[in-house]
């Protein structure tokens, strides 16, 4: 291709010369189509307003692109000539195979900008079949391995000796004994949150001795061993996905398979018997927290002296509440060691598939937490009340 010097004193700019021939139009690209020469502002203006006019000759009838003559052919160039050509090559074209070889490369490199798809009904309807499908198949899992977890704790009653008590004894310890400070903690704070907002309410009629019955039915009944649940779901039940999803990347469950060792057994098991015992002691320490959070509230905001409040204690909240609230706290435990060692076994060989899995698992933990105890509440409801 013949430099920028060499070219004549009209074609110092990039333009588009447009000559009418028998067969049509011709246009002639003409100057030097660079960077360095495009990025000019009037030079720019006044090309674009005049490929506004021509004719992208697409369809081939009637219109012919010459560019035999270009002084210089950059990718740039290339680009707003392509781009003008709506990203396909002209019907009719006179092109040296230099500027063929810069404009293939631009026409590989080039993204098609694709219009997304309109979001009609039958494809709702289909997306929210496939999403019930998915989660009957989460669910067929889970029964699947509650059905296990039956199989092998009658495995585990014939057979104590060959049982995984030191794996059940360090989930103990991790899952239990080191998520101690923090349910305490969170469990102070809510009881102090709680106290002061029922004060409020409470002195407008003079009832200030009612919060001990308040606060002994919401933390004994729902709020500790919900609050608790939730705790260990964001804590434990995450670390249980990331444990197995782990084991999944590294092949570490492939081995055991080869090995003999049923991933229920080793794996599931250990961890589910850790929550059923760790999660109602959680939740009775957790409520004892909150409970001395609300009793140090109510007596800076209301007076109630902290001896008159551990005396009316037991005379305002029923005995079975707390037997409501550990039975909830040991199926809330099942349920997150099931669904996290779900999560975990589902889990992909690659990071991705574990980051997503993780979440999955805290999302659904809390959720069937939730749910759970909302049922709780409606068989139960006239108990302890």
């Amino acid at each position: 291709m013949p430099s920028p010097e060499a070219a004549a004193p009209g074609e110092a700019t990039p333009h588009i010369d447009q000559q009418d021939t028998a067969q049509g139009a011709c246009y002639a690209v003409l100057g030097p189509w660079t960077a360095a020469a495009l990025t000019d502002g009037p030079v720019w203006d006044a090309l674009n307003a005049r490929l506004q006019t021509a004719s992208p000759g697409a369809s081939g009838e009637g219109v012919l692109w010459d560019l035999r003559q270009i002084g210089q052919l950059d990718h740039l160039g290339a680009q707003v000539l392509w781009n003008h050509w709506g990203r396909q090559w002209p019907g009719n074209i006179e092109i040296e195979p230099a500027q063929r070889a810069v404009l293939d490369r631009v026409a590989q490199f080039s993204a098609q900008h694709k219009s997304r798809p309109r979001l009609s009904l039958r494809k709702a309807f289909l997306g929210l079949g496939e999403g019930l499908f998915e989660v009957g198949a989460h669910a067929a899992d889970l029964l699947v391995l509650v059905g296990r977890l039956m199989l092998n704790l009658g495995k585990l009653a014939r057979q104590p000796r060959d049982g995984p008590w030191r794996d059940l004894s360090g989930h103990l310890y991790h899952i239990g004994a080191t998520a101690l400070p923090i349910t305490a903690l969170v469990g102070f704070l809510i009881g102090v949150v709680l106290a002061y907002l029922i004060s409020q309410q409470l002195r407008q009629f003079g009832a200030d001795a009612f919060i001990v019955n308040i606060l002994g039915i919401s933390l004994i009944r729902e709020l500790g061993p919900v609050l608790a649940a939730i705790l260990i779901a964001g804590r434990s039940g995450s670390a249980i996905t990331a444990q197995i999803g782990v084991m999944r990347v590294t092949e570490e469950l492939d081995a055991m398979r080869v090995m003999g060792i049923a991933h229920s057994y080793r794996l599931v098991m250990p961890r589910a018997m850790a929550l059923a015992v760790v999660m109602p002691l959680i939740s009775v320490w957790t409520t004892l927290a909150a409970l001395f959070g609300g009793m140090l509230a109510a007596d800076l905001a209301m007076g109630i002296t902290p001896s008159f409040f551990i005396n009316a204690l037991p005379g305002a909240v029923d005995a079975a509440n707390l037997t409501l609230a550990t039975a909830k706290s040991v199926v809330f435990g099942v349920l997150i060691a099931l669904i996290g060692c779900h999560f975990g076994l589902r889990v992909e060989p690659n990071t991705e598939s574990l980051g997503k899995g993780t979440t999955a698992s805290v999302v659904t933990s809390i959720t069937v937490v939730i749910l759970v105890d909302a049922l709780f509440a409606v068989l139960f409801k006239s108990i302890g009340v």
